[in-house]
């Protein structure tokens, strides 16, 4: 059980340290992993930036997650669900293409109005405060492979065993503080899980950013 996101964060840094891991940029995934990829950054003195994906709903069930679009547009469909694409196609790249505006929205909204830093060639370090299903984290691994990365690497306090396996393989390394057998939701594992309102990410993201070339 983690005290907070902050207690997370450092535990987080500890490890790495202890790892030897090498990184160039924290891209922190909003909105509780930007309070944890802070903390990182911080200790590191490296660049924070945000990372998007979201969950897109079936047109018939919008309710049921059918994939993950990422903010380059990029659909990412279960694999289970590849019948739903086919029949729906159309209809759910629509969807995906509304997705994909509130992403960027949110993503100009977190940098204020700030230009992406450019991602090609650095090795990233990608944080969440916790993973169950891994998908959309999947996405936007795949998102920042087109971007032609160097490297990825997760560092999480916490990952389900199911997700785990394939994040060790869609990314070069993930380090988790806890695995448990039984995950249902991350709020689970933190004695406070307050909800991280915009400004706390827009804070953060300004206190690390610009020690980058943009693009």
């Amino acid at each position: 059980m983690f005290k907070n996101r902050q207690e997370a964060g450092h535990l987080l840094a500890k490890a790495l340290r202890e790892k030897g891991w090498k990184f160039d940029i924290v891209l922190g995934i909003p909105r509780g992993g930007v309070i944890i990829a802070r903390e990182i950054a911080r200790q590191f003195n490296c660049p924070l930036d945000v990372i998007l994906a979201k969950k897109i709903g079936s047109p018939s069930l919008p309710e049921y997650a059918v994939g993950a679009v990422t903010p380059d547009g990029e659909i990412l469909v279960h694999e289970r669900l590849n019948h739903l694409w086919e029949e729906q196609k159309d209809a759910i790249k629509r969807m995906a293409q509304s997705v994909q505006k509130e992403i960027n929205r949110q993503l100009d909204l977190f940098r204020s109005q700030r230009k992406a830093i450019h991602l090609e060639g650095l090795r990233i370090l990608l944080v969440d405060d916790g993973i169950v299903t891994g998908f959309t984290v999947k996405a936007a691994i795949l998102y920042l492979k087109r971007q032609g990365v160097s490297e990825i690497r997760i560092a999480v306090p916490l990952c389900s065993q199911n997700a785990y396996p394939a994040l060790n393989k869609a990314a070069d390394d993930i380090l988790a503080l806890y695995i448990p057998q039984r995950m249902y939701a991350v709020s689970q594992f933190y004695e406070d899980f307050s909800s991280v309102e915009d400004g706390e990410i827009i804070e953060g993201i300004y206190c690390n950013y610009s020690s980058l070339r943009t693009k």
